[in-house]
């Protein structure tokens, strides 16, 4: 018996054996075909729902360059919507640094360096911190120059940090408006970087082109792997807002087994990654000092805390989000979290100074956690003190349950048997006289774990919420951000 015929009886999608499905097997990508031909799903749809959310970690792409050649809007153009801001006032933290974007059908993120002007620092330290932090956690890298003012010191400078970062670069000649100004961007040859690529981030002229290029460049996605960890030990990125006590936290959890395995003397910083023992395991906690060396500047410390924020967050697998539970929590320790669960990290939310909180404190900080962090109620919660070292045993189990919901995978089986009871017990709200249903789904990837659901119709976002608040409630998933797309089933023509 052929496992591949349709209940028509044409042959089942052809690429079938040839493709990554996920979590699917052979067989049973097959017979998950059989049950998307019978609702209607175009096979070609549902392999490409399937390969779009199975996708490992995406590759990191940094736009670079000095102040006012145009980086945000060339990121607008890449991501094809304006969400990357140019603030003239400098000290501006923006809200997100990375973005996901996708052209010729691969998908990758786009960190933004640009920002604030740079000069109170001076332009070698400015131009070396801003960069170096975007550059660190990307995998190639976007090199903006002003084709109308041609190469200047500070981009020679850029030009120094990339060759010593080695990472593929793509010039990008900004500012090209027409033919006359293919001459200028031809200048930079110069530079040494090999071919500038004229570009009008603007108008969108010589986008296409250089975006080839920058595919290029990039690495391809990892193909998607179920419930196995990285080489090496596990990556920890200890992060939030200056002076809640990362520094002091990483230094009583090393204790004196603290082994320094990366140290680069940079201009601005010395990030440094640790090898540290801890319950039993070794872990590589990923620098996040933030800008203790450098406190009294104020003007732009926010910003350049985010991007080693970010920087830190790509490099990880789980990120442990210190926050002051002697102060109300703040916007900002809202956007790291929000930062982690984005990137697609396991999170473990450590609330420091529990020592010294009175009864009253410890009530109002409790409603706090309920009404500013609620949307992350699944995390797992220590109360640790990095001065008396307080609880810190109870860090790392944190940490191993945050992983290992991560990891989960549910069979295809066990998710549609879940999906067919909640369904019956709980429809979709009726809406303009319709009731879409979930009609199957899959779980495509893990870390973090993702799924694709298909539906007759359009599910709004607050039954989204809900399966996934299921999901939590049947499977577990402690820990992990989890990703639910929804493909709805086009319509047909009723055959005569």
């Amino acid at each position: 018996m052929n496992d591949h015929i349709q209940p028509d009886g044409s042959e089942a999608y052809e690429g079938a054996h040839e493709h990554d499905h996920g979590s699917l097997g052979d067989a049973e990508f097959a017979e998950f075909m059989e049950l998307a031909a019978e609702e209607g799903f175009d096979p070609e749809d549902v392999e490409g729902a399937i390969e779009a959310a199975g996708h490992g970690p995406l590759p990191v792409l940094a736009v670079v360059g000095r102040p006012n050649v145009g980086k945000s809007t060339l990121v607008n153009r890449i991501i094809g919507r304006r969400e990357a801001v140019v603030e003239d006032k400098p000290g501006v933290t923006r809200d997100r640094v990375t973005y996901e974007a996708e052209w010729a059908g691969r998908r990758f993120k786009v960190v933004d360096t640009g920002g604030w002007e740079q000069d109170v620092l001076g332009i070698d330290a400015s131009v070396a911190a801003q960069a170096e932090y975007a550059i660190e956690a990307a995998d190639a890298v976007v090199f903006v120059v002003d084709a109308k003012v041609g190469a200047t010191d500070t981009d020679e400078a850029v030009v120094r940090l990339l060759r010593k970062a080695g990472k593929p670069v793509v010039l990008c000649a900004n500012k090209v408006d027409g033919q006359s100004g293919e001459a200028d961007a031809s200048y930079l040859w110069a530079l040494g970087l090999g071919e500038p690529h004229p570009v009008s981030a603007l108008h969108g002229r010589g986008t296409g082109d250089m975006l080839d290029q920058v595919l290029e460049a990039l690495p391809e996605a990892p193909a998607q792997t179920f419930g196995t960890a990285v080489g090496g030990p596990r990556r920890v990125a200890l992060i939030g807002r200056p002076n809640v006590g990362k520094s002091s936290l990483l230094n009583k959890v090393a204790g004196e087994e603290r082994v320094v395995v990366n140290e680069v003397a940079g201009t601005t910083r010395d990030p440094v990654d640790e090898l540290i023992e801890l319950g039993g395991k070794t872990w590589k906690f990923v620098d996040t000092a933030g800008i203790r060396k450098r406190v009294h500047l104020q003007q732009g410390a926010d910003y350049y805390a985010s991007l080693r924020t970010a920087a830190a967050v790509e490099k990880a697998e789980v990120a442990v989000v210190l926050i002051d539970g002697s102060e109300s929590i703040s916007v900002q320790d809202q956007r790291i979290v929000t930062m982690a669960v984005e990137a697609g990290r396991a999170l473990v939310l450590a609330y420091n100074k529990w020592d010294t909180l009175d009864e009253e404190r410890r009530y109002y900080l409790e409603r706090e956690i309920e009404t500013e962090l609620g949307q992350v109620a699944w995390a797992p919660r220590v109360n640790v003190s990095a001065r008396t070292g307080r609880h810190m045993e109870k860090l790392v189990p944190a940490i191993e349950a945050a992983l290992e919901g991560w990891e989960t995978r549910v069979p295809t089986g066990r998710l549609n048997a879940f999906l067919g009871e909640l369904v019956a017990a709980h429809p979709h709200p009726v809406r303009g006289g319709k009731q879409p249903r979930i009609l199957f789904g899959t779980q495509a990837g893990t870390r973090p774990p993702r799924f694709v659901l298909f539906a007759s119709g359009f599910i709004e976002a607050g039954y989204r919420r809900f399966i996934e608040r299921r999901l939590r409630e049947e499977f577990g998933f402690e820990g992990t951000p989890i990703h639910i797309s929804v493909r709805v089933r086009e319509k047909r023509g009723r055959k005569k």
